[in-house]
């Protein structure tokens, strides 16, 4: 799509959602200010210290230990020393950060659940956020976070990099390109053994496994995100896979989610890894803790155009990495987990073909842009997607490629799979968070060959 016709019919729409509340236009260096600095936050400030039109001007986070390794690696990039936040270990440093003047954007990097609270204190200032995946934990955050970023007119943007994903990419160019004809079905989901992020022995050397704890005697994630399998069960990560289903299914944009239902296993599989597989004694208080996290929630979401998607997280189990992506239409179908594809009249009858040489015809103008400066980034080159996807749309006074609406839908899929477990697997009405504006907006997202 083109640059101009994209801010026209927005515009003409009154969707200055994705556009900057402070002038920017010539700009060529930002000033970006991180708030959350563990290990998560160096990998995307590892991408900004690597980019000649960022100056990181400030940095937060209340863990000493994260802090001096984000120093570090600003020195070691040969950058001036940002300024300091939370220091003093006050949950709330990260105010002061937000009331520096001449700020161009944060990138929130934190815990899940001070994503909104955080995101709504930056556009209240009037600085354009970059979050995190996990926009928010109740269903209101979701609200709360919209309503604040159409009041304020701040740009917001998820950083969800599986959107970025090369062979996610290439399957978006042949969605648009027709080679599955009309799409019927589409899966997705976050796979993915966690047990020894959820716990470790606490020491800061040795972030995964190694040990049982979480909470206060665990260490980075385990500190927090274990909890949330204490205490929630639903669908409790759902942009990797909804992300690029979203996308291919055009969801706001023509396209939206009507329904959802969600059915969650038995929970086993962490208590079965801190007692027979680590082996803690009977009386360690992780023995005898009770997750609520089903070990593999499946959801469906149905689609007003007829689609149904499917998402599953698994993250309690032994398995290997996957996202379990498919694409199913009227002339065939695409699946990541063998890398695998087939289209009738072109792939032999009853038989899937390799999906690289497909790969490599439709590879996206942006990957084969920017390849070479994606090489090392973090996740396959992911991570210098989505920060680059940011940075230029504030350089360009551009609408966010995964925009607010994008940002609350996809992460919304939480609370409501929540939800409709705990009434009895109950099939709930999908939120219009576009308040009826899916029904106008331009039918591709805004990834082009310069963001």
């Amino acid at each position: 799509m083109q640059r101009r016709h994209f801010l026209q019919s927005t515009a003409a729409l009154g969707l200055a959602a994705g556009l900057p509340g402070r002038a920017l236009a010539g700009r060529e260096r930002l000033r970006l200010a991180m708030i959350g600095t563990g290990m998560r936050g160096q990998v995307l400030l590892k991408e900004l210290l690597r980019r000649e039109d960022v100056e990181v001007a400030a940095l937060c986070d209340i863990e000493p230990l994260m802090l001096r390794k984000a120093l570090d690696q600003c020195e070691k990039a040969g950058r001036p020393q940002p300024r300091v936040f939370g220091e003093d270990a006050d949950p709330q440093a990260f105010r002061r950060l937000l009331a520096l003047k001449g700020l161009d954007g944060v990138i929130i990097a934190t815990p899940w659940e001070w994503h909104a609270p955080m995101a709504i204190a930056a556009m209240e200032a009037g600085v354009p956020v970059g979050c995190e995946v996990v926009a928010g934990i109740s269903l209101q955050d979701h609200w709360d976070v919209l309503d604040t970023q159409l009041r304020t007119r701040t740009p917001y943007m998820l950083l969800e990099n599986v959107c970025y994903r090369r062979d996610v990419m290439a399957v978006l160019q042949m969605v648009r390109a027709g080679l599955f004809g009309e799409l019927v079905h589409l899966q997705g989901g976050y796979q993915h053994d966690l047990r020894a992020v959820k716990f470790n022995s606490g020491d800061p050397a040795r972030p995964y496994g190694g040990g049982v704890e979480f909470g206060a005697k665990g260490w980075s994630e385990a500190r927090w995100r274990t909890q949330h399998a204490v205490q929630r069960n639903g669908e409790l990560y759902p942009s990797h896979g909804i992300g690029p289903c979203a996308m291919y299914a055009n969801i706001h944009r023509g396209n939206r989610f009507t329904h959802i239902s969600s059915f969650a296993s038995k929970a086993r599989g962490l208590q079965d890894y801190v007692k027979r597989k680590m082996k803690a004694p009977a009386d360690h208080p992780s023995a005898s803790t009770r997750f609520s996290l089903g070990d593999v929630v499946t959801t469906t979401l149905a689609c007003e155009n007829g689609e149904t998607i499917l998402l599953q997280h698994d993250t309690s189990l032994p398995r290997p990495y996957s996202l379990g992506f498919r694409v199913q239409g009227t002339d065939g179908l695409w699946m990541d987990l063998n890398r695998s594809i087939h289209i009738e009249g072109k792939s032999p009858p009853h038989q899937w073909e390799d999906f690289q040489a497909y790969q490599d015809r439709y590879d996206h103008p942006l990957w084969k842009k920017h390849a070479a400066q994606a090489e090392g980034a973090g996740h396959g080159g992911m991570d210098f997607f989505v920060v680059h996807a940011f940075v230029e749309a504030l350089k360009a006074q551009a609408p966010m490629p995964i925009d607010i609406y994008d940002a609350v839908a996809w992460s919304a899929i939480t609370p409501l799979s929540e939800q409709s477990i705990a009434e009895g697997f109950k099939t709930l009405a999908f939120p219009d968070f576009t308040r009826g504006l899916w029904k106008s907006r331009k039918p591709v997202f805004a990834f082009n060959d310069a963001y």
